[in-house]
Order: structure tokens, then C-alpha cells, then sequence
């Protein structure tokens, strides 16, 4: 039985909670070599946090987000819990509302969706899931969360956090371009050839 890959945490009710939810999960979904499904994904998330922090509930109380790649089921499953009581359901706007199109996304969107009332607690769970194959991408070099390098900065490597002990090239194989070398907190030398401007 293949475990899932999950992450969970919670969210403040204030507006940029929604641009921070998104931010983690394309991190998580980056870390776990979800490709062209991430996009979707990350938008649906967008809107069911949206929606979770437009419901009417105690200033205080946070919304809970779940991320859990059920792998065996090859499903991306998203979970936003809050402590709002009702239904929640597809509204049909006019065209002047600039608002109420968020679950409209999501119907569109995931494959499947729903809600439940949570077991302990109150409120309600509103979960999207979307069908993700169990298939992560081999990595064909380094990934370096940076454009411009310096010693003692922090770069992203292969989804850990790592501090530039020291930026240096070495001479070009070909005449294209020169390898970028970083000599990272671990000390392991990571190459990285940029691409040519």
C-alpha cells in the first residue's frame, strides 16, 4: 500500500490568506513532481479558501487546509475546513455580480466534490478532487529557487532549503554559455547551466 503524501495547515481570516494558500501549494505540489495538475489545483484551492473566509463565523476561528496525494487512487485530494454552518452551493450570478462564481470553478474544474460536516468540532469540510497519475517526473539537473546567486543566501535544492557558501563558474564545454557553480551549507557542489539570453 503506497502511503499518501499530505500537509496540512491552517489559515488566519484575513485577505491575503488566499494568495498564501496558493503560494504553499505550489510549493507542496513542486516538492511532489505534480506537473500540468498543479495549476487547477492550485486555483481550486483558491476558491474554496475564498469562500471559507467569506462564511460568517467567530473573527478568531482559522480555516484548516488539507493537500493529500492519495497516490494509490491517483487522486489530488483538497480539503478547506471552517467553522460556518450551511450548505455550500453552486450559485447561478447575473453578469453585473462580481462575485459568487468561486464553487462554478471548482464544479468545472475537479473531478469530483463535496462536503461533510465535521466529526468533531463544528462547521464543515468543502473537499475537491482531482485525477493526478502516480508518476513524478525525474529530475534532469538542479532546480535553484534564485535568478541572481550571492554567498549567503538561501536557495531552494531539490526541496530543501540550503545557504550559498561561495557563487564561482567553470569554462564552458561547448560555446554555449558556462556552468554556474554554488558550493552550498552541506558542502556539496551543485552545477546549474543557465540558459543563454
Amino acid at each position: 500500500m503506497v502511503k499518501p503524501r499530505e500537509v496540512k495547515f491552517r489559515l488566519s481570516r484575513r485577505r491575503s490568506s488566499v494568495p498564501g494558500a496558493r503560494a504553499l501549494a505550489h510549493s507542496v505540489l513542486g516538492d511532489w513532481g505534480i506537473g500540468q495538475a498543479a495549476h487547477t489545483a492550485e486555483l481550486v484551492l483558491s476558491e474554496l479558501v475564498t469562500n471559507a473566509m467569506r462564511v460568517r463565523v467567530p473573527r478568531d476561528r482559522l480555516v484548516g487546509v488539507r493537500i493529500a496525494w492519495l497516490r494509490e487512487d491517483g487522486l489530488l485530494r483538497l480539503e478547506v475546513s471552517d467553522a460556518g454552518e450551511g450548505k455550500p452551493e453552486v450559485r447561478a450570478p447575473g453578469e453585473d455580480e462580481t462575485g459568487g462564481r468561486g464553487l462554478m470553478l471548482v464544479e468545472a474544474l475537479a473531478d469530483r466534490w463535496g462536503f461533510e460536516q465535521r466529526t468533531c468540532g463544528i462547521g464543515k469540510t468543502v473537499w475537491a478532487e482531482l485525477e493526478v497519475p502516480d508518476r513524478i517526473p525525474e529530475r534532469d539537473g538542479v532546480e535553484i529557487a534564485a535568478a541572481a546567486v550571492r554567498p549567503g543566501q538561501c536557495v531552494r535544492v531539490w526541496g530543501a532549503w540550503r545557504t550559498v557558501r561561495s557563487v564561482g563558474t567553470e569554462p564552458p564545454v561547448s560555446s554555449e554559455g558556462c556552468t554556474v557553480v554554488l558550493e552550498l551549507d552541506e558542502g556539496r557542489r551543485c552545477g546549474s547551466t543557465p540558459p543563454r539570453r
